[in-house]
């Protein structure tokens, strides 16, 4: 017998639309004040973080309390990267990330997920460990530019340098490693009828 379908409104999937709701708060936060403004940017570090934990906590709840949904399971990654996009595109437009740096990380975010959408015929792609640790590296690394770093010791952009370094290399391998594993899985997958 399988289990009773969840309902879409609770607790986890209350946390990751709020983490949506979230995003264009935080693009107002670093905007305002043309991206200068002190208070603004600690708002939107406090913002990005609050969303950040959320993210954390709304799977953990979900698979803790038995509340997994299919509406969880495709907002949740969407939420993840409208802040992550949001965050690298308004930092890039301020002039305080290079522009190679969001274009490396968005190219590699949507292409594993056009992927992952590809490969739902044959199995659900989980996320790798390394995947989990590259978003808590882009997380930390984003969360540290939204600081506002001329106000902050020197020692702050040089760690956030040395996350977004770390960052990228993750990135740029677990996304080779994900399309790896989606060709071992295609190539292992049966031929559709008629083909």
């Amino acid at each position: 017998m399988s289990p009773a379908p969840q309902p879409t409104w609770n607790l986890a999937n209350v946390l990751t639309v709020a983490r949506v709701l979230l995003v264009p708060v935080f693009v107002w936060a670093m905007l305002a004040e043309g991206g200068d403004s002190v208070g603004y940017r600690l708002l939107a570090a406090g913002v990005f973080a609050v969303a950040a934990v959320t993210d954390r906590i709304d799977g953990w709840y979900a698979r803790r309390t038995g509340q997994v949904t299919d509406f969880g399971k495709l907002l949740d990654p969407i939420a993840d990267k409208l802040l992550i996009g949001a965050a690298l595109v308004v930092l890039s437009a301020l002039g305080e990330l290079p522009w190679w740096v969001t274009v490396v990380i968005l190219v590699r975010e949507l292409g594993i997920t056009v992927m992952r959408f590809f490969l739902l015929r044959y199995v659900v792609l989980p996320a790798s460990r390394g995947g989990k640790l590259k978003t808590v590296l882009q997380s930390v690394a984003i969360g540290l530019y939204v600081l506002p770093l001329s106000a902050m010791p020197p020692a702050v952009e040089v760690l956030a340098g040395v996350v977004l370094a770390a960052a990228l290399v993750v990135t740029v391998v677990t996304g080779l490693d994900y399309v790896r594993t989606a060709v071992r899985i295609r190539r292992a997958a049966p031929v559709p009828p008629g083909i």
